[in-house]
């Protein structure tokens, strides 16, 4: 799914181990599964949290946007962007990045689902 020329978006295959990832996703979506090592601000909080990502995220490195299918991390990574931040969606999101294969674990580090 694609959100249009103003959204920048990068595909899973194209994401490094160690690229910095966000995952917008509410709780019980991020308690069943979620990349490791990903920060997590769901979208409803994250207004209000936005301080936390400013802190997390690399100075001069891009912030990778994932939710379950791209939609609302296609609007975070848009609001990013208009901050100055160097942001793009991940298309497809967590669904998209189970099926590549990579890893997605639960709240306790075990093997986890994309809810």
């Amino acid at each position: 799914m694609h959100f249009g020329s103003g959204v920048p978006t990068v595909e899973v295959t194209d994401l490094k181990d160690d690229d910095f990832l966000l995952d917008v996703r509410e709780d019980d979506e991020w308690q069943a599964g979620h990349a490791a090592g990903a920060l997590h601000i769901p979208i409803s909080e994250f207004v209000a949290r936005y301080g936390e990502l400013t802190e997390a995220a690399p100075q001069d490195g891009r912030v990778h946007v994932i939710c379950r299918s791209g939609g609302r991390s296609a609007q975070v990574a848009m609001y990013l962007v208009q901050q100055g931040v160097d942001a793009v969606n991940v298309d497809g999101g967590m669904q998209v990045w189970a099926a590549a294969g990579r890893p997605v674990v639960d709240d306790e580090g075990g093997p986890g689902y994309v809810l």
